[in-house]
This record gives C-alpha cells, structure tokens and sequence, in this order.
C-alpha cells in the first residue's frame, strides 16, 4: 500500500529559514512536515503522471510554514472584522475552566439558552461559575452548541473518546475501489492540479486550509455553502484561489445542481460529521453511484469512533478536550488555561487532507484501488502530543515585512498582501491565480 499514513521525517525534504513557535508543543515542527508532506505528494504524482522525468525537490521554509500557520492575509488601507464573537472564549467554572464557541449564530444561541443570561461577557462570566465545567459541556452540547471542559492529558487518555481517538490511524483509509483518473491535458510540471476538479464541502477551517493548498497547485476549487453563509473574519485567510457559491440541498433545483458538480468532480472534500450527508440522502453508496471516479477526503473533530464521533468541535475546543491546553498552563505557569499560539491542529489536518488527496491521485495514476481518507482533528492533537521539539532560532512573534509577497491581491473586501509561499519545489510554483472573495460570490459551476 502506497497510500500516506504518517508525517514525513524531516530528512526527506530540505528545510530552510529558521525561527520558531514558543510552545510547550511541537508546533513549528508539525508545521514543517505537515506541508513538507504536501510537497513529497506532489512531487510523487508529478513522476507518476510523467510531468517530469523525475520528482522535484521539495524545501519547506520554516519560518513561512510556521507562518501560514497563523493568518496568511494583511488588508492595506482597512481592517478585518474580529475572528471572535463578544461572548467566545474560557470561562471559569465552579470547578476547572471551559471553553465556550459562539461564533456561529445557532452556537451563541444554544449557549444562552442553556446559561439563561444577557448576552454579555460579565453576565456570561457570572453565570458560568455557577455550573461544573462537565455538566455545562454536555447541557450546551446537548441544546445543539458547542462547548469544551479543560481535561489534563492523563484524563483526556482516560476518556472513553480519548482512548477511541488514541487507536485510530492518524489518516485512515476506508471503502477501496477502482477509480479513472480523468485526462488534464492543462496538467504540466509547472502547475499540476490544473484542471482538477475539487468540489469543497467544507467550513472553517482545517478543510479549506486543504483545498486552498490545491488550488496553490492550479486546482480549480469550487466552494459550496448554505445561502447567506459567512465566516467573517476568516474567510478572506482561507477563501484565496476559490469560487465560492452557495446551493440550498433541501431544495430539490439546487440538489440537481450540486449533483451534475458532483458527477464532474475528480476531488471530494467534506467536513460533515458522520451521518449528516447520509441525512441529506447523499451516503457513500449514492455519492459513489453518482461520482464513481471521485477521490473522497474528509474530516471531523474528535474522531471517527468513540461517543463523541459525531459532535461538533473545532481546534480550540480539541485542544481543550485533549490537554494540550491544561499541559501549556503548567508550561506556562499560568493558572488559565493556555493554548497552543495557533490553530495548529486544524491547519496541519488541512495540509494532511491535501496531501491525502495527492497520495490518492497517484496510486490512481499507478492503477491501484484508492479508498477514502478519514481526519480528524483530536488525532493530530495525538500526533502534536507525541512529538519532540526540535526547531532552533528565535521566538516568531508574528510576520514581517519580508515575510509578505510583493504582489498586491485584490480581495473581495479590499487589496491586501499574502505570505510568501512556504513550499517551494524546482519546475513548480505555488501560487493563487484566484484572489479571495466572498461566500456565495460565484456560480455554482465549473469553469470552462
């Protein structure tokens, strides 16, 4: 079997620059070989389609990966919104600490249901002390919002969703079948995905770090949303060299629609939980009936067994859950809880899931059965866990001037500036021929 399973040593890419994340955890280092990962799949599906008579080498820049890591975007001349909603954030509880994520509407909604307080930071704060941390974890989940108590590590292992995430491959290859690769003739070393259909089902923010990888590669991304959709403050990060539309797949116009985009597919990236397509009547049967040559990757939070398979998460709240943020209050010795200086878990997921898909493409182009690849991101918490930190070089506070690209992008909101790519490979660029814009900008179309 060919197929990725693990992070690449750091001896099989050439790694440049230097410069570090200050961190109790590894996370410079999981950056470099996350998106070294993608470079060393790239560079086998260029030999494997006779793009190049042989595979290029693949350098990562350390500080840069450790960069895109962060925010990849500066406006000129006007200001992001805030990633965070008002009532966001840790909370003290009457015993240990939680998280709570309101930055979507329904989110905020559940939270205050269950809370039963004005929608402020102090009447939130006042409320929260009163509860225990675990029983405000589930009564949030429950009432359909998200939520996460601060566990140690050794009770995070304890756990009955710890011990499930624990004994899953970290990309787990599922459902094998014989699958045609589509003819690029746009395909060259140059710009290898060109002409490569990605259909992104995905929301913030480890899928679309993913398909945003791709379409640096000349992927065309074709984003789909719920009408009305936005994830402000974040979407001008992982939007870069997308179209974005929206369909409603309740309605039966817009499921033919999303149906025939499907069919044309050569690339499936979801991040719905387990079941929820199956409940929008597309499970794999049907999906694979309908795209039978389509590469499938997907994600979820906190694992694929377990109880907690099918809850809603995101990195915050996994880091939360897992330890890692109780392990860096000792680190730290503070006595909030303290997380890692980045979204590490849903960006190194992202460009596990982006070299999930180049390593599916290449067993495709050598004729073998590929199978669906399976994220998560409490199993890369596992993986960030367990490794050693090894980067030299001064604290990263945050980008420099140099750090930027020269090329002014023209966003959807205004002009900008994006980092430098932090991959580099001989005969190949990475860059974005698309600039980003807005949900639902788009037509729900492949380009011609």
């Amino acid at each position: 079997m060919t197929l990725l399973t693990s992070l690449p040593a750091a001896g099989q890419f050439h790694l440049t620059g230097s410069g570090q994340w200050r961190s109790a955890f590894a996370v410079t280092e999981l950056a470099n070989a996350s998106i070294g990962a993608v470079g060393l799949e790239l560079a086998r599906l260029i030999k494997a389609l006779n793009l190049s008579p042989a595979a290029p080498d693949v350098a990562v820049d350390q500080r840069l990966a450790s960069l895109w890591f962060g925010y990849s975007f500066r406006p000129e001349g006007w200001e992001l919104p805030s990633l965070w909603d008002e009532i966001a954030g840790v909370y003290e509880t009457q015993e240990g600490w939680i998280r709570l994520h309101t930055n979507l509407p329904h989110h905020r909604r559940a939270a205050l249901q269950v809370l039963g307080c004005a929608a402020t930071r102090e009447a939130v704060a006042a409320e929260v002390k009163h509860w225990q941390a675990d029983r405000l974890e589930s009564e949030t989940v429950a009432a359909g919002g998200v939520a996460a108590a601060m566990r140690s590590r050794a009770d995070w292992l304890a756990h009955p969703q710890g011990r499930a995430v624990a004994s899953e491959p970290l990309i787990h290859w599922i459902a094998p079948a014989p699958l045609w690769l589509r003819e690029r003739s746009e395909a060259t070393a140059e710009r290898p995905l060109a002409g490569l259909r990605v259909l992104d089902l995905t929301r913030v923010l480890a899928g679309p770090v993913s398909t945003r990888t791709l379409a640096g590669f000349g992927a065309d991304v074709l984003r789909i949303d719920p009408p009305g959709w936005d994830e402000p403050g974040v979407i001008t990060d992982i939007s870069l060299g997308k179209r974005m539309a929206a369909l409603d797949l309740t309605k039966g116009e817009d499921r033919l629609v999303f149906e025939t985009l499907l069919t044309q597919a050569d690339v499936l990236v979801y991040g719905y939980r387990p079941g929820a397509l199956d409940g929008l009547g597309y499970d794999a049967g049907t999906r694979r009936q309908l795209a039978p040559n389509a590469i499938e990757v997907t994600l979820d939070a906190f694992g694929w067994t377990g109880p907690w398979a099918t809850r809603r998460g995101f990195d915050s709240l996994v880091q939360m859950s897992a330890g890692i943020a109780d392990a860096g209050r000792d680190w730290a010795c503070t006595g909030r809880p303290h997380p890692l200086p980045v979204q590490a878990l849903d960006h190194a997921t992202g460009y596990l899931m982006a070299a999930a898909v180049l390593s599916a493409l290449t067993a495709a182009a050598h004729g073998e059965a590929v199978s669906t690849a399976r994220l998560s991101l409490a199993r890369t918490a596992e993986l960030l866990a367990g490794m050693s930190k090894s980067a030299e070089g001064q604290d990263i506070t945050g980008p420099e001037d140099s750090d930027w690209s020269p090329r002014l992008e023209t966003s959807g909101w205004g002009p900008g500036r994006r980092l430098a790519a932090p991959l580099t490979m001989n005969g190949t660029a990475m860059h974005w021929e698309l600039p980003a814009t807005r949900c639902g900008s788009a037509a729900a179309a492949w380009p011609d």
